[in-house]
């Protein structure tokens, strides 16, 4: 009988075997969708494949969400946390797999249980905030968004069934108290980046308003040869067009385009020169000396300024 108790213990401490291998398998997939994602965005890896279209992703993972960190010489995309989290728990789902830790495997099982469970909770909740976000205010489909929420919650449920948990109230109180703390933390950095809350400061007489989006390597290329080559940009600072054709670009890229102010109150404004060159749309380019308005594709300029290098923007 004693015997038997022990042996159920144990049991009960390592948990799943078979669940420990299906989060290694969900956790592995994580790590692609989101280290391919990180790659894109450093510009290691060209566009990639989204189904359901390519503007949708583009346009979520390009948002002010889309980055953790951003400065002049580096960014941090928000993807680098999803691949962090994913490998921590691939790593804990392998570690007591492993022959060489044999004498110590029911501690590191344990620890490794929990320690899944912390972070697949914490990733599932941030992933509703990021699909809340995407859904209402981007207003945008990202299929690896979707995917990296899925596997999240997958995760999650296998950590819960999976673990032999002796005591699933402690579990489940433990897990409410994570949630809650990474809702709230996940609610306020939201906040904060979200530039519908900075719309009052950008919302001065002349003043465009700032452009949110970051920009990729090939979109940064793309705006430096468009000047090197003389290309100009009219606009006005109260037209959305002009502002809408800016945010493909990214705030980096917007600003190295020569961009010319025509609002007769605008800041900085060369209205004499846009009434020579005739401008009367805007927003209005001036590529190879042939003037024409509407907002462009990013590949269309780069085909009217013969942009040779790589156009995965």
């Amino acid at each position: 009988m004693g015997s038997s108790r022990l042996k159920s213990r144990r049991r009960q401490d390592l948990g799943s075997k078979w669940a420990r291998v299906a989060i290694a398998i969900f956790s592995t997939v994580g790590v692609i969708d989101t280290g391919s994602i990180t790659l894109n965005k450093w510009g290691l890896i060209g566009t990639l494949n989204c189904p359901g279209g390519l503007g949708g992703c583009d346009k979520v993972l390009n948002s002010p969400w889309g980055t953790l960190i951003q400065s002049n010489n580096y960014s941090i995309p928000l993807s680098l946390m999803g691949f962090i989290s994913y490998f921590l728990i691939l790593l804990m789902a392998a570690l007591p797999l492993l022959p060489i830790l044999n004498n110590q495997k029911n501690n590191i099982s344990k620890v490794a249980w929990w320690g899944s469970f912390y972070i697949s909770t914490s990733t599932f909740i941030f992933s509703l905030i990021l699909i809340s976000i995407m859904i209402f205010k981007i207003n945008a489909f990202c299929f690896f968004c979707l995917l990296s929420c899925l596997i999240s919650l997958l995760l999650l449920i296998l950590n819960v069934f999976g673990g032999g948990w002796e005591d699933y109230g402690k579990l489940f109180f433990r897990g409410f108290v994570v949630s809650v703390a990474v809702l709230l933390s996940g609610l306020i950095w939201s906040s904060s980046v979200d530039p519908s809350t900075k719309q009052v400061s950008n919302n001065i007489q002349g003043i465009p308003p700032a452009v949110v989006t970051i920009s990729s390597p090939e979109k940064i290329n793309l705006a430096e040869h468009l000047t090197k080559e003389g290309a100009v940009m009219y606009n006005a600072y109260w037209c959305p067009h002009c502002h809408d054709q800016k945010e493909m670009f990214g705030k980096e890229a917007a600003k190295k385009l020569n961009l010319v102010e025509c609002a007769k109150d605008g800041f900085n404004n060369k209205r004499e020169l846009c009434e020579a060159k005739g401008i009367t749309g805007f927003p209005s380019w001036e590529i190879n000396g042939s003037i024409d308005s509407g907002v462009k594709s990013l590949k269309e300029l780069a085909e009217l300024s013969n942009y040779k290098n790589t156009k995965d923007f």
